[in-house]
């Protein structure tokens, strides 16, 4: 295997040859710098027209973007993607991009329908699916009001795993929808978080996905940052994911910015801003203060203009 670029010093070039595994080495030594947007497919086509959503996030400093709510059982129904595949979206940002999908389990139905929930499920055909179309990694968890339960989480991992084998990312975890099921990290669950990300990792997860201070009711740094600890101890080489939601990554630029430096804080190695927003996503602004906040603004300002080399 030839050294693998960090990914926040990557470009196109590099990110085109880059196997799963050489992708989660590059986030590894990018030493918790990595930016990770959000893009919710069903809202509408869009924030600003002609544009997806995906490629605003990238073009302001995100180094990898989340599909959210993709319908796997009508590519063709994804209006975030203005009629694009998800491979013709990779070539227009040329950064990673993943899939977001709910793992299926006695999950409550939800009193309105917005979006097809059974389209984005991890099923064992969706999963391989997400791959076959040139997912870089798929994110397992569940969407607010889908009672996914952590339990959900930890088969469908395993499942993930045993299906795409080694090299497709794995991000497993419960950072929201905290009504049923407490999230991650929250000392009033009923099962300790560290034997829950014993169990994640041992499934075959590669990044364990935790909720951020800050924009969590009740989850503070040292929660945190004492799990992230015991996900790189546990077994050397696994990731930990901050993702700050909730609504809150709506917020003003103030608020994104303090958050980021409690993220940072918690030694996780990637830190995703979720889709809470207008039209799909969070404003573009808050994205790119996020990049600032935890990495400066010279690498912030490499992603934002070296995508296409």
């Amino acid at each position: 295997m030839s050294e693998v670029v960090r990914l926040i010093s990557a470009s196109k070039s590099d990110f085109e040859k880059m196997s799963g595994r050489e992708l989660k080495r590059s986030i590894f030594k990018s030493e918790g710098r990595v930016v990770m947007a959000q893009h919710l497919l069903f809202a509408s086509e869009g924030l600003v027209r002609g544009v997806t959503n995906t490629e605003l996030m990238a073009a302001f400093g995100a180094d990898m973007v989340m599909l959210n709510t993709f319908n796997l059982n009508e590519v063709s129904n994804n209006p975030g993607l203005q009629g694009l595949t998800l491979s013709e979206l990779k070539s227009r940002v040329n950064i990673p991009v993943g899939i977001y999908l709910g793992c299926p389990g006695k999950n409550k139905i939800t009193e309105k329908k917005l979006y097809d929930a059974e389209g984005m499920l991890a099923t064992d055909e969706h999963i391989l699916k997400a791959k076959e179309l040139g997912a870089d990694f798929i994110v397992l968890g569940g969407n607010p009001g889908s009672g996914t339960s952590i339990d959900d989480i930890i088969r469908s991992t395993k499942r993930a795993r045993e299906l795409v084998g080694e090299d497709l990312l794995i991000f497993s975890g419960k950072w929201e929808d905290g009504i049923d099921e407490k999230v991650l990290g929250d000392p009033l669950a009923k099962r300790e978080a560290k034997e829950i990300i014993k169990e994640l990792i041992d499934a075959g997860a590669d990044v364990i996905d935790l909720p951020a201070p800050g924009s969590r009711h009740g989850i503070s740094v040292h929660m945190i940052q004492e799990l992230v600890q015991f996900v790189h101890s546990y077994k050397p080489g696994t990731l930990a994911m901050s993702f700050l939601n909730s609504s809150v990554e709506g917020a003003d630029q103030d608020t994104i910015r303090m958050i980021a430096l409690m993220m940072k804080e918690t030694g996780a190695d990637i830190h995703a801003i979720g889709d809470g927003g207008f039209s799909g996503c969070t404003t573009p602004e808050n994205v790119m203060q996020l990049s600032i906040s935890l990495k400066g603004k010279p690498y912030t300002y490499f992603r934002m203009a070296s995508r296409n080399r």
